[in-house]
């Protein structure tokens, strides 16, 4: 594994020791194949961001913990080092964990480090559980701000939420299915990839509440725990529809829409209206194809300038006023799909 990197650097932006960073270069015994990606990925980091080494100014670590499909976290990261060149002359570094499943000791475990070795700004989704909520606060009393994105841990010190309107957007989905389907009887089908985030909670609730208001015969069947990985959220959907013998409606708040489909599809189920969140890859090849109706939108590119701009308005790096705007849902149809160039 070449590098041109000192073994304290790649620790650093790793997170692990010197001595295994050793082992890892030197391709010696002992050493997973995990552990070899993660400093292959520190590497390849440090090598993304060496071009900002010539620009002056203090040198700031961010660190990114999020737990969401892969799917999702690369549009994360991505977003995050598309937006990073616009955001001032110091020199910043991005770290990056990020995992399909992370239980609260997984969680607990990188915010114990990221405390030991500092961070000017930790940047999170993951669940709302008590100890994660303690480990946040720790942070902030050590002088670590902490901003969640897409969804929210409320009962912390954070200092800001960035990403949707989650209420807003559980809304507009049973407008958009109440206005398509009308008030009949039938069934919906809604899908959260978690009960422990409180993002996709605020959107579900925000959801009953208005379909129950605008279309009272429709019957609610919800699918939560798959996390958007395809055997938990085939298992789960499988069990949910073995009974059903027609679905007007499938509202999905977490993502796996491809593996719903498919589900659907097997059960010959297929729903008169499919409502989703995000464009990311897979979402646009689906309503790309038609399979899916609306995706409800926001622009990660916006959400993470914000993230950022809570950061440095902490340091009193900026003079700019800091506002925690969050975003508008933006309704998108197969005739309407932003250009991936419009989207940065």
């Amino acid at each position: 594994m070449t590098h041109r990197f000192p073994l304290k650097e790649i620790a650093r932006q790793s997170g692990l020791s010197t001595a295994t960073i050793d082992r890892a270069i030197n391709n010696r015994a002992h050493v997973s194949p995990q552990t070899k990606a993660r400093v292959a990925a520190a590497i390849s980091e440090l090598e993304g961001q060496e071009a900002q080494l010539a620009a002056r100014g203090r040198r700031m670590f961010f660190d990114f913990v999020i737990e969401a499909p892969n799917r999702f976290s690369r549009e994360i990261k991505q977003a995050a080092e598309d937006v990073l060149p616009q955001i001032g002359s110091a020199v910043y570094r991005l770290r990056f964990v990020m995992h399909e499943i992370m239980d609260e000791v997984d969680v607990l475990q990188v915010l114990t480090l990221v405390a030991k070795r500092g961070s000017q700004g930790v940047c999170l989704k993951v669940r709302d559980v008590p100890r994660v909520r303690t480990a946040i606060d720790k942070l902030i009393t050590l002088g670590i701000p902490v901003v969640t994105l897409v969804t929210d841990l409320t009962a912390t010190q954070r200092i800001a939420y960035v990403g949707l309107d989650n209420q807003s957007a559980g809304r507009t989905a049973a407008y958009l299915i109440a206005k398509t389907v009308g008030d009949i009887s039938g069934t919906v089908l809604t899908s959260r990839s978690n009960d422990l985030f409180l993002g996709e909670e605020e959107r579900e609730a925000a959801f009953k509440l208005t379909l129950k208001q605008l279309c009272p015969k429709l019957r609610l069947i919800n699918v939560s725990g798959g996390r958007g990985i395809l055997y938990e959220t085939s298992r789960i959907l499988h069990r949910a529809v073995e009974n059903l013998d027609h679905l007007s409606a499938v509202y999905s708040m977490g993502g796996g829409n491809h593996i719903i489909l498919n589900v659907l599809e097997q059960n010959k189920l297929l729903p008169d209206i499919f409502v989703a969140h995000d464009l990311d890859k897979d979402n646009r090849t689906l309503i790309e194809a038609g399979c899916l109706n609306f995706v409800l939108y926001h622009d990660l590119g916006v959400d993470l300038k914000h993230v950022f701009h809570a950061f440095l308005h902490y340091h009193k790096l900026t003079k700019e006023p800091f506002t925690t705007d969050i975003s508008s849902v933006q309704i998108i149809t197969p005739e309407n799909i932003p250009t991936k160039r419009s989207l940065l």
